[in-house]
């Protein structure tokens, strides 16, 4: 006999609990203190009742515009087209989270429980691949992400890049 629960429409998976770890970092300290600070900021989330969510859930969008934005400026510093499918990721996780706050407060209670547990699935994947590939590139052109800077800038070629995070996904 099926089971009638997993079929029905408004059960969603449980998705574990997102904790900081070793296995996050990606080998540049800025990226991986930004990193550590949503996996926080979502972990505090999904601990709230909903009734308390809102203002941190609006926290965590401004974290991840700065977070993308951040990105976004390397990724253009080291030669990447500034329309780069990474970059167009970004902005459809930002549009998705920007529709959140809306449908909370038409009534929909759940909904941030719901993108905080989407955001602690997608984050380990995107960093892992995406932004794994860019700290790759950054090290490859000599490109310090504290101070923004090329350490020889002859290494980069200006927008020649639209992949996901480096050369090879292009």
């Amino acid at each position: 006999m099926e089971n009638a629960q997993a079929s029905r429409p408004d059960e969603f998976p449980v998705v574990p609990d997102l904790h900081w770890s070793p296995e996050l970092e990606l080998g540049d300290a800025r990226m991986d203190q930004t990193h550590e600070e949503m996996v926080e900021q979502v972990a505090r989330l999904r601990a709230l009742p909903h009734g308390e969510q809102l203002e941190p859930y609006r926290e965590l969008v401004r974290h991840t515009v700065e977070h993308f934005a951040q990105e976004e400026r390397w990724m253009i510093a080291t030669g990447f087209n500034a329309d780069n499918c990474h970059a167009s990721h970004h902005e459809t996780i930002l549009d998705t989270m920007r529709q959140v706050e809306t449908h909370f407060l038409q009534g929909d209670e759940e909904i941030i429980d719901r993108m905080a547990a989407a955001l602690a699935e997608w984050l380990p994947m995107h960093a892992s691949t995406m932004d794994a590939g860019l700290v790759q590139h950054m090290k490859n052109v000599k490109f310090d992400s504290r101070t923004e800077t090329l350490a020889d800038p002859s290494l980069v070629k200006p927008a020649t890049m639209s992949g996901c995070g480096s050369v090879s996904c292009s």
